[in-house]
């Protein structure tokens, strides 16, 4: 639910979203106070105008930054791959796994380097990843970024 905006534009999706989502979840009979807490965090998952104010939002955002996978591209023509696709095409596996233990979120990725650099990923996840790290020490927990095997957060 928490692209909902994207149905009316990319652009400040995380807003319209979080209006959208309010309506929704109001006609549905949520209590105020709940749908209050998940308006809030829709409207702050986007990396350019949002941020963790809860602890809901800080899972959002956890969860949607880490969302990099070879079934999001949806072009089957690799010659026209654009950046997004090839570093979406090229991560293989993605794992966001917790550790209660040591307090921290640690987003394991394999990347298929015959298709992308690792470098290509940080060229669009850059701020997406600052963003989680930011999430997570809201939360009081640390945030590891593992790619092919080392860990570089």
């Amino acid at each position: 639910m928490h692209d909902i905006g994207n149905c009316v534009n990319r652009t400040d999706h995380a807003h319209s979203g979080a209006i959208l989502a309010y309506n929704i979840l109001k006609d549905m009979g949520m209590p105020v106070e709940e749908r209050t807490e998940i308006m809030m965090a829709i409207g702050n998952h986007d990396e350019n105008t949002g941020t963790a104010i809860s602890d809901i939002s800080a899972a959002l955002i956890l969860a949607d930054k880490s969302d990099v996978h070879r079934n999001r591209v949806t072009n089957t023509n690799l010659s026209t791959f654009d950046i997004h696709d090839r570093v979406n095409y090229a991560v293989t596996n993605a794992e966001l796994e917790l550790n209660a233990e040591e307090r921290k979120v640690i987003l394991n990725l394999t990347i298929d380097t015959k298709l992308c650099p690792v470098l290509d990923y940080f060229e669009i996840f850059m701020d997406r990843t600052m963003m989680s790290k930011y999430a997570a020490k809201y939360l009081k927990i640390w945030f590891e970024l593992v790619i092919n095997g080392t860990k570089l957060l």
